[in-house]
């Protein structure tokens, strides 16, 4: 990670030496998901789960916690390690122009509505039985169940 990646400036994520670690949270609701649209590149306009990079001297779960909140104006109560995903975009020459290794962390909705915050357009409680509607990745598609199975075993 580059100094300008450190302190929180996009500047040498694209195109990076090595991959960038990124956190992602399932934040649930008996029914729902918490998703947001993304307002920046790589998947502009795209609904997925909050998150963003680690900052340098930031925990994974500090920086779940503020990535959830500066993206959705949200707190989480306690949060586990659901899975871990890789992203690779490749450019048309097939260099790679974006390599992210996300953390996701599952959490229970404490309190609050959610406002559309940093790097995101809009954000949704997305129902379950709904979520084919949003066009998710396959990967935040098997982070959600296993943040379901984890944390909503009572259904």
């Amino acid at each position: 990670m580059t100094a300008a990646d450190a302190s929180g400036d996009r500047a040498g994520r694209e195109y990076p030496p090595r991959p960038i670690v990124g956190i992602g949270v399932a934040l649930l609701k008996p029914d729902a998901v918490l998703l947001v649209r993304r307002g920046r590149a790589p998947a502009l306009g795209s609904w997925s789960l909050p998150g963003g990079a680690q900052k340098l001297g930031e925990t994974a779960e500090q920086a779940a916690r503020r990535e959830l909140t500066e993206e959705t104006g949200l707190a989480a109560g306690a949060l586990v390690l659901a899975a871990n995903v890789d992203s690779i975009h490749r450019d048309p020459d097939g260099r790679v122009q974006y390599h992210y290794t996300i953390l996701d962390f599952a959490g229970l909705h404490v309190d609050g509505d959610p406002v559309p915050g940093s790097d995101v357009t809009e954000v949704i409680w997305a129902p379950f039985d709904g979520l084919e509607e949003f066009g998710l990745w396959s990967e935040a598609q098997r982070v959600i169940a296993l943040a379901r199975s984890l944390l909503l075993r009572a259904e």
